[in-house]
C-alpha cells in the first residue's frame, strides 16, 4: 500500500506518518512525501518515506501536474493532505467536478472555506453559545470606539486564517492593540475575541458519509518554544492531557451539525475543532482546523489512532466497525513532546515535582 503524505516539512504530517508507522499497517505501508520547500526537514527523513518530491504551491502552475505524475510514478493509492492551501485546492477540484489523482479523505470545500476563516466560521456560530463575543479588525479600516464598545479589555486577538497562533496575543489596552497591528502588516484581518482564561482544548471529530464515527479529546497545557512569542502559543504543544469529555464532543458536533446546515455540505472529513474555557469552565470555539494537528501522534500513541482509521476508510476495510466510539484514555495520561523527538506519555502523577 503506497500512501503520499503531503506538506512533510510540517510536525503534523510527521505524526501521521509516525502514526501510520504504529497502526496496522505498519508492514505493509510505504509512504512517499511532497512539499513545497526545498529546506523541509521532511523532505530527506529516508526512514521515514520511501521517497520525496519537491513540488509546486498548491494553485500554482505546475502543482497538479507534478502531483499527479509522483502519484502515477509511484502507484500511490491514497493520499492524506494536510495543509490548509492544499486541502482548499483537492476540495475546489472536487467541487469544479475534477477527479483526484488517488483517494483521499476531506470535507466538501465549502466547508473548508467556512472553516479555514475564522471570521466567516464565527459568523455561523453567532449567538448559539458556542462561540465567544467576537469582532473582526480590518488594520487599515479600524473604529476603535466601536471595538471597545462590544468588547472591552483585556481581550484577545489573532490573524482570522493560519495557524500556529499567528497574530495572537491579550490585548490590554489601545496603545498596545495598536503595536500589535503595526508589527504584525501581513496579517490582511485579525478577529479579537473575549479573553478566556481558562483550559485550551482540542475535540477531534471523524466522518465518514454523513456519520460521525470517532471522536477524541485533549488538553494544550504548553507549547514548544513558548518564549518566542508574545501570547506564549505557538501552535505546537510541548506539554498536554488527554481527556475523556462526552460534553465537549457534544458541543464540537453541535458546531458541526449548524456548519453542515450553513453550507449544505455532506457530513464528511477529519475536523479539530479547538475550545477555550471561560473563568467558570463553560467551554467557548476558538477555531475549527480542517485537518489533524501536531500532536495526532500522541493521541495515536494513547489509543486512538485516526490516521490508522482514515486509511482503513479509504481502503474499504470491511472489518472496521462503523459504529461511533469515542476514545477514551486512563485517567490522569499526560503527554510530552519536543523538536523532532518521539512524544513520551506518562501518568500526570508521575512528572517530577519542583523542589
Amino acid at each position: 500500500m503506497n500512501i503520499l503524505i503531503s506538506g512533510v516539512g510540517g510536525p503534523t504530517p510527521r505524526s501521521i506518518a509516525r502514526s501510520i508507522k504504529i497502526s496496522k499497517y505498519a508492514d505493509e505501508a510505504k509512504m512517499f512525501g511532497t512539499d513545497v520547500n526545498p529546506l523541509a526537514y521532511g523532505l530527506y527523513e529516508n526512514g521515514l518515506y520511501e521517497e520525496t518530491r519537491l513540488i509546486p504551491y498548491a494553485g500554482k502552475e505546475g502543482y497538479w501536474e507534478a502531483l499527479k505524475a509522483y502519484i502515477k510514478e509511484n502507484d500511490i493509492s491514497c493520499a492524506m493532505v494536510h495543509p490548509e492551501h492544499e486541502v482548499l485546492a483537492w476540495s475546489k477540484l472536487k467541487k469544479d467536478g475534477g477527479e483526484w489523482p488517488c483517494k483521499t479523505l476531506l470535507p466538501d470545500y465549502d466547508v473548508v472555506k467556512v472553516l479555514v476563516d475564522k471570521g466567516a466560521m464565527t459568523d455561523i456560530l453567532e449567538g448559539t453559545g458556542l462561540v465567544p463575543e467576537s469582532f473582526l479588525i480590518d488594520p487599515k479600516n479600524l473604529n476603535f470606539e466601536e471595538l471597545e464598545q462590544t468588547l472591552p479589555y483585556p481581550f484577545w486577538i489573532r490573524s482570522t486564517s493560519g495557524s500556529s497562533g499567528l497574530g495572537s496575543l491579550k490585548v490590554e489596552d489601545r496603545d498596545s492593540l495598536k503595536n500589535w497591528i503595526t508589527i504584525n502588516p501581513g496579517v490582511t484581518e485579525f478577529i479579537a475575541s473575549t479573553y478566556l482564561p481558562g483550559r485550551n482544548l482540542a475535540c477531534k471529530l471523524l466522518y465518514y458519509n454523513g456519520e460521525l464515527l470517532r471522536s477524541a479529546c485533549g488538553e494544550r497545557v504548553n507549547y514548544i518554544m513558548a518564549k518566542v512569542a508574545p501570547s506564549g502559543i505557538t501552535g505546537n504543544t510541548s506539554y498536554g492531557r488527554l481527556l475523556n469529555e462526552p460534553k465537549l464532543v457534544d458541543a464540537a458536533v453541535k458546531a458541526m451539525e449548524l456548519i453542515f446546515e450553513a453550507t449544505g455540505a455532506p457530513k464528511h472529513g477529519f475536523f479539530t475543532a479547538d475550545f477555550k474555557e471561560d473563568a467558570e469552565g463553560k467551554p467557548y470555539i476558538t477555531e475549527i482546523n480542517v485537518r489533524m494537528v501536531a500532536f495526532n501522534y500522541s493521541f495515536a500513541k494513547g489509543g486512538a489512532n485516526f490516521s490508522e482509521d482514515i486509511v482503513r476508510l479509504m481502503n474499504e476495510d470491511a472489518s472496521f466497525d462503523r459504529n461511533y466510539k469515542m476514545y477514551e484514555f486512563e485517567p490522569g495520561t499526560i503527554f510530552l513532546r519536543d523538536v523532532d523527538a518521539e512524544p513520551i506519555l506518562m501518568k500526570e502523577e508521575e512528572l517530577i515535582q519542583a523542589l
